[in-house]
């Protein structure tokens, strides 16, 4: 979560954050959580290729960056993938439909590294329990060109450039998921990824599952590496000076709860196309490949130059969303298929690692 300079200090009327960067920006300089992102310059450094390939596939994207996964190593070529069950999203993902994609992302990343390391992966998926796949490694994979972008992989969570998403892009996009650039879709996605997220963030129960998952500053990050990072000397310097506080994210008159509001409509009004991923049934398989596709998609938008962020808040099933997730599933998908994802697509910044826990931290005896 960042926050530009120009809101900041009017947050904080100028004066506080200004002093709390101080003489040469040392405040800044140290505000990075080193110890957090570490797994991403750790990724590639281990000799079994099963924590090699791990090692990169813990990178992948997943809800609310909950890194729901325990790995149980098999023998000598084998590992267990599973759903480690006290990391759910009960308010706002009650069937886990999330969470599986999420373990989707993670399958595919860890294929795509282990096929880079001259290793092809057998997938076994469980339809049901806490066990997710099991994946076997052989000798003899080949390399996709898609797993030279992990290291590059972002979720880009800032408004995007006022361009376009050129025709000639959006069809080499287009075997990955439903490419929609059309002006009319465009502006009603607009709106409906809008007031969907505003019913997450004005839902009492929905807001506070994702307060309860804030790390707040770079210590609390540095310690549970997991959840929403909110980090950097700008919002540090917010939470210095006490405007930035878990109670007044849920305080709906606090004007740090109304700030939220006005910056993440300008961050989703800024959007120029969006992507979406269907399947005609909805079962855990389906969740697994969507989580596939959508990692797959997401190392392409990177190839390709563009950002990509998820905004699936009204494909949630819980009944608050109910209106909203039958207005995207007739604009989406109005041949009765599950929509699993959609997200933003355009010309963003580069921004920052998301923090990871360690492999070691993940591994199960």
């Amino acid at each position: 979560m960042t926050m530009s300079r120009r809101k900041t200090i009017s947050l904080l009327g100028g004066g506080t954050i200004l002093a709390a960067l101080g003489a040469g920006g040392t405040f800044a300089g140290t505000r990075t959580p080193s110890k957090a992102i570490a797994p991403w310059g750790l990724a590639g450094g281990y000799d079994d290729p099963r924590l090699n390939a791990l090692s990169f596939g813990l990178l992948a994207p997943n809800p609310h960056n909950l890194q729901p996964w325990h790995i149980a190593l098999e023998g000598e070529d084998a590992f267990v993938l599973r759903h480690d069950q006290s990391r759910r999203l009960p308010e706002t993902d009650p069937f886990d439909r999330q969470i599986m994609i999420g373990m989707g992302c993670l399958l595919e990343q860890t294929v795509l590294a282990a096929g880079a390391a001259g290793y092809d992966v057998a997938l076994e998926i469980m339809e049901e329990g806490p066990q997710i796949a099991r994946a076997t490694l052989s000798k003899g994979g080949l390399a996709d060109p898609l797993a030279a972008h992990i290291l590059q992989r972002r979720s880009c969570k800032e408004p995007f450039a006022d361009r376009a998403v050129p025709a000639d892009l959006a069809g080499q996009l287009a075997p990955f998921a439903d490419i929609h650039t059309d002006p009319r879709m465009v502006s009603a996605l607009r709106e409906l990824t809008f007031e969907a997220w505003m019913v997450e963030t004005t839902t009492p129960h929905t807001m506070q599952e994702s307060i309860d998952l804030m790390r707040m500053g770079k210590a609390e990050i540095n310690a549970k590496p997991d959840g929403l990072d909110i980090g950097g000397a700008f919002l540090e310097g917010l939470m210095l000076a006490g405007v930035l506080t878990r109670d007044a994210m849920a305080d709906q008159n606090s004007t740090a709860f109304q700030q939220g509001i006005d910056i993440y409509r300008e961050m989703l009004m800024a959007t120029p196309a969006y992507v979406a991923l269907t399947s005609e049934t909805n079962t855990r398989s389906d969740h697994i490949a969507a989580g596939r596709a959508w990692l797959r998609l997401n190392l392409k938008t990177t190839a390709l130059g563009l950002s990509l962020h998820p905004v699936s808040q009204a494909l949630q099933e819980y009944p608050e969303m109910a209106p909203h997730y039958a207005s995207a599933h007739g604009l989406l998908a109005p041949q009765g298929h599950t929509v699993q994802m959609l997200g933003r697509l355009g010309y963003g910044p580069q921004t920052a690692r998301t923090p990871r826990w360690p492999l070691e931290e993940k591994l199960i005896v």
